[in-house]
């Protein structure tokens, strides 16, 4: 690993364009075996500023075969000796802090002060999944009597995670160690969009644990596929969005192999706010549960459907409005700025398709939308929008746009407004904002959600397992639910014999 100075005059040159980046198959690193590399763009600026390994079906196979190599003397290393690998991986992490956050701002466009933020946050995640590991036990199980009924647990063996774009760094740190503490070997295919931290970081991965036990791939469709397809890969998680999700699903099943998939997918997550509310803590709430400052929006989490009682509704969106006003868009790797370019050209003119479709039909953009002015000319820039007179039969109001558009709902009748927040196949978090208790519990239990914050907004718990109902995802992520999603379960059964004639042999006088 490069030692690099964090004081730089120029971060792109340092920290990526004079940089080689290469994957990780069998504890080396290496290029794809045709060559190929793909261009990296920095949305800041649209400059292409690196470029990655573009591998095949081949690469994808080297790599599982390292993993499945691998895996026996992983297992057969027993949990303390798994641990004291990720506890090496931590310290790697840790002292390579500068490097991973400004390679993630350069390459997916989030400011660098949020992507500081987010190697701190792992923190719980190394300290929790050793916790969970040590004291994961199975159960005896009076099932029959004079037997004895017990339960075990085995790795998958194989497993294959699909990162996304959002958190490019946070996701390739922390997503494989449940899977790595109980045993697993894995391959991780780094998402095609932000893929520079996550080969940055299978350097670390390759110095703290043996060979094989995690490989890192790079490229397109056909490399996902290829992890998803292969007979060997047991278990897949993946992050991102629903089509995704679903064509893995498929094509997870017409492998001809029974596998284990996990999904975290989409949101479009329903705010509510009650007339009792402190107005300035509620749009506080809702601007920071937009994750603007963090990835402008580009978050399955982020609440971007905003129901508010009309008693409230007025001053409700024009404090929002001001509030806004107060965020510099910017160069994510320059430190004055609050919010950065989305990850690429298409998915800016996508947004934007999105923020046209709401003035068409008939929301009112209250601010933003545009271009800021002062950003340079070929980055991916949209200044946050704000939407009010939002209704359900909108695109804005039902689609997940997955960027900086916040829609604000006014509402009345308690059930209708209920009817609306649950009125769409998505259902990964909500938020629901009032002082009275009862309410908010009542609330909360009424609302078809996997997560559901009250006062509170799309921050993180660890321990406390998330994940999606309805379309927003299959199994639970960041607890000991998702530490046991990487086991196999069995049942052991022993017919034990009659004690009392066992005793008289074993106790009979010696003849």
């Amino acid at each position: 690993m490069t030692t690099i100075d964090p004081v730089q005059t120029d971060p792109v040159q340092t920290y990526v364009a004079s940089q080689d980046f290469a994957m990780l198959v069998g504890g080396r690193l290496v290029e794809a075996a045709s060559g190929e590399r793909r261009d990296v763009h920095d949305p800041s600026t649209g400059r292409v500023v690196s470029s990655a390994p573009a591998a095949d079906r081949a690469d994808v196979e080297a790599a599982i075969d390292a993993a499945a190599d691998a895996q026996p003397g992983w297992e057969a290393l027993g949990v303390d000796e798994r641990i004291a690998c990720i506890e090496r991986f931590r310290e790697l992490v840790h002292a390579n802090r500068e490097r991973l956050a400004m390679i993630d701002a350069i390459d997916c466009g989030n400011p660098v002060e949020a992507m500081r933020g987010d190697i701190d946050i792992c923190e719980p995640y190394f300290a929790g999944w050793a916790a969970f590991a040590k004291s994961l036990t199975g159960d005896v199980i009076p099932a029959s009597p004079g037997n004895l009924h017990y339960t075990a647990h085995r790795p998958y063996g194989v497993v294959g995670r699909i990162t996304a774009f959002n958190h490019p760094a946070f996701y390739a740190i922390t997503r494989p160690l449940p899977s790595l503490i109980t045993g697993n070997t894995l391959v991780m295919k780094a998402s095609d969009e932000t893929t520079l931290s996550t080969l940055a970081i299978g350097e670390l991965y390759a110095e703290a644990f043996p060979p094989g036990v995690v490989n890192v791939v790079s490229g397109g469709a056909t490399v996902g596929d290829a992890v998803v397809t292969s007979p060997r890969v047991k278990r897949i998680g993946f992050t991102g969005s629903v089509p995704t999700g679903l064509l893995i699903q498929r094509r997870a099943a017409e492998s001809g192999h029974v596998k284990h998939v996990s999904l975290e997918l989409g949101g479009k997550n329903a705010m509510v706010v009650f007339p009792d509310v402190d107005l300035e803590q509620a749009v506080e709430g809702a601007i920071f549960g937009m994750n603007l400052t963090v990835c402008q929006g580009q978050s399955c989490g982020s609440n971007s459907r905003v129901l508010v009682h009309s008693r409230i509704y007025d001053d409700f969106v024009n404090l929002v409005a001001s509030k806004l006003d107060r965020y510099r868009v910017g160069v994510a790797y320059e430190a004055t700025t609050d919010v950065g370019p989305v990850v690429s050209q298409v998915h800016a003119d996508r947004v934007n398709a999105y923020i046209d479709s709401g003035v068409q039909e008939g929301a009112t953009l209250v601010r933003g939308g545009g271009r800021p002015e002062g950003v340079p000319d070929g980055g991916h820039f949209i200044e946050p929008a704000l939407f009010a007179d939002v209704t359900l039969d909108m695109r804005i109001g039902r689609e997940e746009i997955f960027g900086p558009v916040m829609s604000i709902f006014r509402w009345d009748d308690y059930d209708t407004m209920l009817d609306e927040v649950n009125g769409l196949d998505l259902g990964l978090a909500a938020s629901v904002w009032t002082n009275d208790l009862d309410v908010a519990h009542k609330t909360a239990d009424a609302i078809q959600a996997g997560y559901v914050w009250i006062n509170d907004s799309t921050r993180h718990y660890f321990g406390t397992p998330f994940g999606g109902a309805k379309d927003s995802g299959l199994g639970r992520e960041e607890s000991v639910d998702e530490l046991r999603s990487f086991l196999e379960h069995k049942v052991v059964h022993t017919r034990l014999g009659d004690a009392r004639s066992a005793l008289d042999r074993l106790l009979a006088p010696s003849r």
